[in-house]
């Protein structure tokens, strides 16, 4: 699989072999029921590891944040 990355990868996944592939780490996640990517969510929202759609939507402004 080839994959041009032209962004810099956010994730801070120690020792990941994708770190930097996004066409491989979109692929793995969706085979491995592992949630959305760290790259999808800001900074602050990749720390918190909760990798969920939900946090997503949360992280991009379209649901309220959690009271």
């Amino acid at each position: 699989m080839s994959c041009q990355n032209k962004f810099p990868c956010p994730c801070t996944a120690k020792g990941c072999t994708r770190h930097g592939k996004c066409c491989e780490c979109v692929a793995h996640h969706i085979t491995h029921g592992e949630g959305v990517p760290a790259c999808f969510f800001s900074p602050e929202a990749e720390a918190t590891y909760d990798r969920s759609v939900e946090n997503l939507a949360r992280d991009r402004g379209l649901l309220p944040p959690k009271k």
